[in-house]
């Protein structure tokens, strides 16, 4: 399973000439994994082949317009499940230091919710672990597979990936809780601009801190890499 989810961990990251390169590795990793369904396997070949043929401009494009731009793609997870709560730091940091508990230290730049840098942690763990761990955010992953397949997002088979191998399955009303909330188009400007509006932030007596939270929501973690597949950088 660490190979399966090490592949699946670098293409979920932006697209560099060296993750091109590796294609075919990160193909191979996943072909010997028979857990994840022949249909599945099949269009993650087409994504894979998209990177390994198309123009790297197009997509980085295409990377930035879902997961950078469209908030119901963000590829943090507490995104979905505490938006911009007070909750969402602290489980930031319970998650920081599981990590470090497990020997994997971020960069600062890093948060810890972001899903290539959290399936590098359950990578490391063994195989039962890990599996459960992945069915905590099974209700993510569903919900986003069918965002992108709304899309018709060869992205979509990374996520269908991650249900297959993730011990639970999420319940119909966790998926449908989550595909209730809005979805604009990566185009439609104004409807992005509504999603990512920060809410009022009032100070005084039972103000709480969503300065704080606030402020947690708008820092963008740099993208890190899974183990042993291409480094990844930022134009």
């Amino acid at each position: 399973m660490s190979r399966t989810l090490k592949a699946l961990s670098a293409l979920l990251t932006y697209p560099t000439p060296e993750l091109v390169q590796a294609a075919g590795e990160i193909s191979e990793a996943l072909d010997k994994d028979r857990r994840l369904p022949a249909s599945v396997r099949e269009q993650l070949h087409r994504l894979i082949n998209e990177m390994a043929t198309g123009d790297i401009y197009d997509l980085q494009e295409r990377y930035v317009l879902l997961f950078d731009r469209t908030r119901s793609l963000s590829l943090h997870l507490f995104e979905h499940v505490h938006g911009e709560s007070r909750d969402r730091g602290q489980a930031m940091i319970d998650l920081k230091s599981q990590y470090e508990a497990a020997g994997l230290f971020m960069d600062v730049s890093e948060l810890p919710d972001f899903l290539p840098l959290f399936l590098e942690y359950v990578a490391t763990r063994p195989a039962v672990e890990a599996s459960e761990s992945l069915g905590q955010p099974a209700h993510i992953f569903a919900a986003m597979a069918e965002r992108l397949r709304k899309r018709h997002s060869p992205y979509e088979a990374v996520f269908r990936a991650l249900g297959a191998i993730a011990a639970a399955k999420p319940t119909e009303e966790e998926v449908s809780a989550l595909l209730s909330l809005p979805d604009p188009d990566a185009d439609d400007l104004a409807a992005l601009d509504a999603a990512w509006e920060d809410e009022p932030v009032s100070f005084g007596p039972g103000s709480g801190d969503g300065c704080k939270d606030n402020l947690i929501a708008r820092v963008r973690g740099s993208m890190r890499p899974a183990p042993d597949m291409p480094q990844r950088s930022r134009p």
